[in-house]
């Protein structure tokens, strides 16, 4: 009995693991939609919920980064990129992004 109660949380985990990761991208794609429209704080709300959602995806972060970036929140910005870089470190997006971030943050001081 104990096994099968396991069994069915296991199994009860990996479906909702699944919808969450469904709706993650679904607000990534919202998000950057939103981004491209020039609509920067539509996409910070979507962008952030999906990170919540799926916070092993670094190209969540990393569009996370531009969003602050367009919003003019560049120290969050910087974060977002460095997180995107933490989680792949192949990310050459995030990797630049994360350089020039942290340029600007260095000629601004």
């Amino acid at each position: 009995m104990a096994t099968r109660i396991l069994l069915l949380a296991a199994v009860s985990l990996s479906v909702l693991a699944g919808c969450a990761t469904w709706e993650g991208a679904r607000l990534y794609q919202r998000g950057t939609d939103a981004l491209e429209r020039g609509e920067p704080e539509l996409a910070i709300s979507d962008l952030e919920r999906a990170a919540g959602l799926v916070p092993e995806a670094s190209e969540i972060q990393n569009h996370l980064g531009l969003a602050y970036q367009a919003a003019g929140r560049e120290a969050e910005a910087r974060d977002a990129f460095a997180r995107a870089v933490e989680l792949d470190c192949d990310n050459e997006a995030a990797q630049e992004n994360l350089a020039v971030a942290e340029h600007s943050q260095q000629r601004g001081r």
